[in-house]
């Protein structure tokens, strides 16, 4: 797995739990080390294994972690960027939602070897959409539903969101879009600001 993943992860238990539980998850896993590296690339075990660690860390089920590791990279300021990569797909939460189909390929022109699986929009009628998030990343529908939230947020958009479950072996989320302008949305400007 891609040291981007996991270091993401490392600062998502970091900031949100402390530095003293994520030493803990990563003795527990047995990595021998506590920093990931961004731009290594990782055995998948190491990845579940700390996973595994965590969840067991904090009392709580993968799926719940997971969904507020994505909550996370949107709205940390520590993880502007990958804000700002989401915000280039549209003005709106409907322009965003419509974008998705593209966030591999701009991911992967951000980082040329970050593989993310592939994502499939499907508008039903009265604001319902699905999306399916193809195999490849193990916990990817989880996270996405936590990033989805978020945007969501970031948009000022009511949705409602669903985990679908599995078809083969893509998961499936059910986005109903209640409202696009419900409250108003955090700032954005296309130009990022010098610091």
């Amino acid at each position: 797995m891609h040291g981007l993943i996991n270091r993401a992860i490392q600062s998502f238990v970091c900031n949100t739990y402390g530095q003293s539980r994520w030493i803990r998850v990563t003795e527990a896993a047995h990595l021998g080390f506590v920093e990931f590296e961004a731009m290594l690339v990782y055995e998948d075990e190491t990845s579940r294994r700390v996973l595994h660690e965590l969840c067991l860390e904090l009392g709580r089920p993968q799926r719940e972690v997971l969904e507020d590791l994505g909550t996370y990279l949107v709205s940390n300021p520590n993880t502007e960027a990958l804000r700002r990569l989401l915000r280039f797909g549209g003005v709106t939460y409907l322009e965003f939602l419509h974008s998705l189909d593209d966030l591999p390929d701009r991911a992967r022109l951000a980082v040329s070897d970050l593989h993310l699986p592939a994502l499939e929009l499907r508008e039903e009628s009265g604001g319902r959409f699905s999306l399916t998030c193809h195999a490849g990343l193990p916990g990817y529908a989880n996270v996405m539903m936590g990033v989805l939230r978020a945007m969501a947020d970031d948009y000022g958009a009511l949705v409602m969101l669903e985990h679908a479950g599995a078809r083969g072996k893509a998961e499936v989320i059910e986005i109903t879009l209640i409202e696009t302008a419900f409250a108003e949305g955090r700032s954005f400007e296309l130009g990022a600001r010098a610091g």
